[in-house]
C-alpha cells in the first residue's frame, strides 16, 4: 500500500514537471515567434505575403467558382460572388454615413455598370477558355489604358509584347491549344470594362474608397443577380448551392480585397502594381491544379509576354499625384 502511494506521488510530480517544461516552451516559443514577426524583415516581407496571399485567395476562389458551373452556370456564380459581395461591404462600409452629389451618384452608377459587366463577361468567358488565359486576355484592358498615350521608346516595346502575347493567344488554327473565340471575345469585353471601371474609379477618388466601393458593388449587383436567376432560378436559393456561393464571395472577394487593402498601406503603388502583374501565371497555376487545365508551351509564352508588357508599363509610367479623401458626414 505504501509503495503504491510512493509511486503515485512520483508520477503526480513528473506530470508537474512535464507540464512546467511544457508550459515553458509553449511561452519561449510564443516569444520567440514574436520577436520573428517584428523583426525588420519580416515587417517588410508581410505587406508582400498578403498582397501574393490576396492572389492565391483570387485565383483559387475564381477556381472553385468554376465548379459550380455545372449546378448554377456563370451567370448564377457571378450573382452569387457579387451579390454576396455587395452585402458583406454594406455592411461593412455602412455607405449611408457619407453624402453624395447628383455628379457623384452618376459616376458610381457608371462605376457599378463597368464592375457588374467585367464580373459577368469574365465569368461567361470561363466556361470554354482556362483562367490563366482569360485573365492574361482581361489584362489586356488596363494595359491598354496604360499605354494610351505612349511617349517612350520603352512604352512601344511594351505595346510590342501585348501584341506578341494576344497574337500567341488567337485560334488562328485549329487543333491543341486552340481557344474559343467566343470565350476569347467575352475575356477581351471583360478586359474592355476594367479599363472603364478604372477611369471611373478615377472619377470618384475624392469620396471615401470603402463608400465607392460598396455602392459600386450594389450597382454591380442588381446588374448581374437578374441574368443569375434568369438562369438558375430556384436553385440559386439551395442551402448547399449558396453555401458553395458564400465561399466563392469569401475567397474570391472579401478575403483578396482584405489582403490587397493591408498590402497597400507599406506597398509603393508602382511596386504594388508590378507584383500584380503576375496574377495571370497565378491564376495559371491554379487552373492547372484545381481544374486540370493543361496550357500548352505557346501559351504560357503568351502569359509571359502579357505580364512582361504589364510590368514595363507601369514601371515606365509617371505614377499621378496622390489626392485627398473626403471625411463621412456626421
Amino acid at each position: 500500500m505504501a509503495f503504491r502511494d510512493d509511486f503515485r506521488h512520483i508520477e503526480a510530480g513528473n506530470r508537474r514537471e512535464a507540464q512546467a517544461d511544457f508550459g515553458y516552451l509553449t511561452v519561449m516559443t510564443s516569444l520567440a515567434l514574436k520577436q520573428h514577426l517584428n523583426s525588420p524583415i519580416a515587417v517588410r516581407l508581410m505587406p508582400y505575403l498578403a498582397l501574393f496571399a490576396g492572389m492565391v485567395t483570387l485565383a483559387c476562389g475564381t477556381s472553385y467558382a468554376k465548379t459550380l458551373f455545372p449546378l448554377i452556370g456563370a451567370e448564377g456564380t457571378s450573382a452569387y460572388r457579387v451579390g454576396l459581395s455587395a452585402v458583406l461591404l454594406i455592411a461593412v462600409f455602412r455607405p449611408w454615413r457619407f453624402r453624395l452629389t447628383r455628379q457623384d451618384l452618376m459616376g458610381v452608377l457608371l462605376y457599378g455598370v463597368a464592375l457588374g459587366a467585367m464580373n459577368l463577361s469574365f465569368y461567361m468567358s470561363l466556361r470554354t477558355i482556362p483562367l490563366g488565359l482569360a485573365i492574361a486576355i482581361e489584362f489586356m484592358g488596363p494595359l491598354s489604358l496604360a499605354l494610351l498615350h505612349s511617349r517612350k521608346p520603352i512604352h512601344f516595346v511594351c505595346i510590342g509584347f501585348a501584341v506578341l502575347g494576344l497574337g500567341l493567344l488567337l485560334p488562328l488554327k485549329q487543333g491543341v491549344g486552340a481557344l474559343d473565340p467566343v470565350g476569347m471575345g467575352l475575356a477581351a469585353f471583360a478586359g474592355l470594362c476594367w479599363a472603364l471601371y478604372i477611369v471611373f474609379g478615377k472619377r470618384l477618388s475624392h469620396i471615401h474608397p470603402g463608400q465607392s466601393v460598396a455602392l459600386g458593388m450594389s450597382v454591380a449587383a442588381m446588374v448581374i443577380v437578374p441574368f443569375g436567376v434568369a438562369h438558375a432560378g430556384a436553385a440559386l436559393l439551395n442551402p448547399t448551392i449558396l453555401l458553395a456561393g458564400a465561399a466563392v464571395a469569401l475567397f474570391s472577394s472579401a478575403l483578396p480585397y482584405t489582403f490587397e487593402m493591408f498590402a497597400m498601406r507599406s506597398i509603393p503603388k508602382r511596386t504594388f502594381g508590378v507584383v500584380l502583374s503576375a496574377e495571370p501565371a497565378v491564376g495559371a497555376v491554379a487552373g492547372l491544379i484545381f481544374l486540370h487545365e493543361h496550357l500548352t508551351g505557346q501559351q504560357w509564352l503568351a502569359i509571359a509576354a502579357i505580364v512582361a508588357a504589364s510590368v514595363g508599363a507601369i514601371v515606365t509610367t509617371r505614377q499621378p499625384p496622390p489626392v485627398t479623401e473626403t471625411t463621412p458626414a456626421t
